[in-house]
């Protein structure tokens, strides 16, 4: 009975842990990835690098869904993190650049190509963009950029090079897909840029909601950094990883 009682003393001796004490260990344990969080991580894809991963289809074959790009947030600018507020702007965004934007309908971002600059006229028939009244060039496209398609548009997609102000990249067009081949001619106002996808039957871009101002851009697509193709149990598609844009 004895050993009972001193158990029993040695337990109501021992300090009662309440729920601040608890909060205390689990911050000091936690404090130093989260200060690194706040103060490295968020500033940084803010304002100087940022990773997004592309769920669609509107820049095949360029870049294709499941595809994570790497986004330099310094190629024409420096904002301060968490806002819109531009500390410094160094150069402008040009003919052919893959862009990271905010959609001028919902606020959304969006991955798209710059077709047209401030003062550009733009015009397409068909399909066939002209810029500055010159028909822009195409011509045929690797074989290799079908085979990296999803299966239904690599069936029926129309695959073209196209040389956009020095820019070569692929595009593709789906025949008899209900889509806007035709505009223009129109003339790019000053602080505003026109955009559009690679996958010209298939994606919603300037066409749609209209032209894009300089503000609403973030920043530039440089590359693939990884690639899961989402269409088939997200198969890793090690040709992509790394691979340069443009």
């Amino acid at each position: 009975m004895r050993d009972i009682g001193r158990l029993w003393l040695s337990v109501r001796e021992q300090p009662v842990q309440t729920a601040r004490d608890l909060t205390g260990r689990a911050w000091r344990q936690w404090r130093g990835i989260i200060i690194f969080f706040v103060f490295v991580v968020v500033p940084v894809k803010s304002s100087l690098a940022d990773w997004n991963w592309v769920p669609t289809g509107s820049m095949n074959p360029t870049i294709l869904e499941g595809d994570l790009i790497y986004v330099d947030k310094l190629a024409y600018d420096l904002r301060v993190p968490l806002t819109m507020h531009r500390l410094a702007r160094w150069s402008e965004p040009q003919t052919g650049d893959i862009v990271i934007c905010l959609s001028p309908e919902d606020g959304t971002r969006l991955v798209k190509r710059v077709v047209g600059t401030p003062g550009d006229t733009l015009e397409m028939r068909g399909n066939v963009l002209f810029l500055n009244g010159r028909r822009v060039s195409y011509s045929e496209a690797a074989a290799a950029y079908r085979t990296q398609l999803p299966a239904p548009l690599a069936a029926r997609g129309v695959l073209a090079m196209e040389d956009l102000a020095g820019t070569v990249h692929p595009v593709v067009s789906v025949p008899g897909v209900p889509a806007l081949r035709n505009f223009g001619p129109m003339t790019v106002p000053d602080g505003h840029y026109f955009l559009m996808g690679d996958n010209r039957d298939l994606s919603r871009d300037s066409r749609f909601f209209g032209l894009v101002p300089r503000e609403s851009i973030l920043g530039k697509a440089r590359a693939v950094v990884l690639s899961f193709d989402i269409t088939d149990k997200y198969q890793p598609r090690l040709r992509r990883f790394f691979d340069r844009l443009q």
